[in-house]
């Protein structure tokens, strides 16, 4: 079962966030600045914690990290 799966932490639309509209986490510009070099991509530091977690599945989804592969 993973995170996504477990009672009380449903996944939420990140336009829904009631933070989302904030400037993005250290950890979520780390790693989207990881995927954006992966991908090609130009990062940009200026992304919304909703933003940035939208990019980071489209990128995942692109480079293949973070699909469950263990």
């Amino acid at each position: 079962m993973t995170d996504q799966q477990l009672p009380g932490n449903p996944e939420k639309d990140p336009d829904q966030w009631v933070t989302g509209d904030e400037k993005m986490t250290g950890p979520q510009a780390s790693y989207l600045q990881t995927l954006c070099r992966e991908a090609g991509v130009e990062f940009d530091p200026e992304l919304s914690k909703a933003d940035a977690s939208k990019l980071i599945d489209e990128l995942q989804a692109k480079t293949g990290r973070g699909q469950g592969g263990a």
